[in-house]
């Protein structure tokens, strides 16, 4: 290739760099729209959610903030009817949930189910296991080390890693041991559906902890919730509404206070006049 060539693809590249970037830095959700059957919830909805930011949904139920989280997930429940979704510029739709996990996308589940006969520690192994390369194994002196130094942060018995997945555990317990299980794949994208549900203040302050233990450069997070009291310890760079499955308001953390003082009907009202024009 000669001179003139090379210089003209570094001039091409500096002008698609500006695009293209954003682009391999973020989980982006362009026009998606997805249903159930023949039911339509999620209708033309987009978001960026760049690695290091944390990002709330909030919106009354209906709204299709748990229905984003199953269809990114690859929830075989939900059917895809339009847009397109991108993991650092790599499509996502039409993928395995397990190709998906592998790409960094990582899901705490609003109910986590019950693996009986499946220990906390073999099912994180094999999580783990899954995430490497072919022909390298987890080092068990490694693993170990380093599974009960999380533990200890989320303030987890030790003894709970011969304990079967999830099962006779507290809501509480739930939480902790999905946030575990975050803490111990280091996902790229980890969206936290409803986490909060079922938890007493201090099961609450624990979670979070451990959230804001992993908030950083290379990781981006989307927290599904109703209420404002998980953003008092999750803060979230922003904010969003949903109404009728799409973004109907965002802004910073006021958005979430307004919300718990005044309710979702004052967002329906403040967008009626628009709506009339």
């Amino acid at each position: 290739m000669g001179d003139s060539s090379k210089s003209a693809l570094i001039f091409q590249y500096s002008l698609l760099a500006p695009l293209l970037t954003p682009l391999m830095s973020t989980l982006d959700i362009r026009h998606l729209s997805a249903g159930i059957g023949d039911r339509p919830i999620l209708k033309d909805f987009s978001l960026s959610i760049p690695k290091g930011e944390v990002h709330a949904i909030m919106g009354p139920n209906g709204t299709g903030k748990s229905t984003l989280a199953k269809a990114l997930a690859g929830h075989e429940d939900y059917t895809i009817t339009g847009g397109e979704v991108f993991l650092d510029g790599q499509p996502l739709l039409g993928l395995e949930p397990d190709a998906r996990a592998r790409l960094g996308l990582f899901l705490a589940f609003q109910y986590p189910c019950e693996i009986p006969g499946v220990s906390i520690a073999n099912f994180l192994r094999a999580a783990v296991q899954a995430r490497l390369p072919e022909g390298e194994e987890v080092a068990a002196t490694a693993y170990y080390k380093r599974l009960h130094e999380k533990m200890d942060l989320l303030k987890i018995d030790r003894k709970f890693t011969a304990r079967s997945l999830n099962e006779g555990f507290s809501g509480g317990e739930r939480k902790r041991c999905e946030i575990l299980q975050m803490m111990m794949l280091e996902p790229k994208y980890a969206i936290m559906d409803e986490t909060d549900s079922g938890l007493d203040i201090d099961a609450l302050k624990i979670v979070a902890q451990g959230v804001n233990l992993m908030r950083g450069p290379q990781l981006g997070v989307l927290i599904i919730t109703h209420y404002q009291r998980l953003l008092d310890y999750i803060v979230p760079d922003v904010v969003h509404v949903m109404g009728d499955g799409h973004i109907i308001k965002s802004g910073g953390k006021d958005v979430a206070l307004e919300l718990e003082a005044r309710g979702y009907d004052w967002v329906s009202q403040e967008l009626a006049p628009a709506t009339k024009q």
